[in-house]
């Protein structure tokens, strides 16, 4: 799978954590940074590697910062990419199941390593289940999305 990874400072040990499990597991990754712990905004990275996941360049990206939260409300931001911040397997597996979230986001302050590939190795694996009334309303996020991105 094509994967495209991104970080700030805060998430940026816990970012390469990631990325060497996905390439140890035969997952090719594109690193759109940070390649360094200093201070940055979360914001320019989120950008890049969600374009990349709406384009269809990637099939998955994962998004990482101190809380998850900000890059995964910045990467919200693309039409077409639907980040969900996780913060254990259990959610990763409703998100892919019921929203087909396309992006994990996770917190690199408060996810620790072992808890964090556990998120990701279940948010990779879980299919989206295909029924109907979810699909509905992920066409009704769609449609939303298309209504705000004038």
């Amino acid at each position: 799978m094509k994967i495209a990874i991104c970080c700030d400072h805060g998430g940026f040990v816990l970012k390469n954590a990631v990325k060497k499990y996905l390439e140890d597991n035969g997952n090719q990754v594109i690193d759109f940074g940070t390649t360094n712990e200093n201070s940055c905004d979360y914001p320019d990275f989120a950008l890049l590697a969600a374009e990349a996941l709406a384009s269809g360049e990637c099939e998955r990206g994962i998004f990482v910062c101190t809380t998850g939260v900000g890059i995964s409300i910045a990467a919200n931001k693309v039409p077409g990419v639907r980040c969900a911040l996780c913060a254990e397997p259990l959610s990763a597996k409703m998100t892919r199941l019921h929203n087909n979230a396309n992006a994990l986001a996770l917190g690199g302050g408060f996810t620790g390593t072992n808890l964090a590939l556990e998120i990701v190795k279940t948010f990779l694996e879980t299919p989206f289940s295909a029924e109907e009334k979810h699909q509905r309303r992920i066409d009704k996020i769609t449609a939303i999305e298309r209504k705000y991105s004038k």
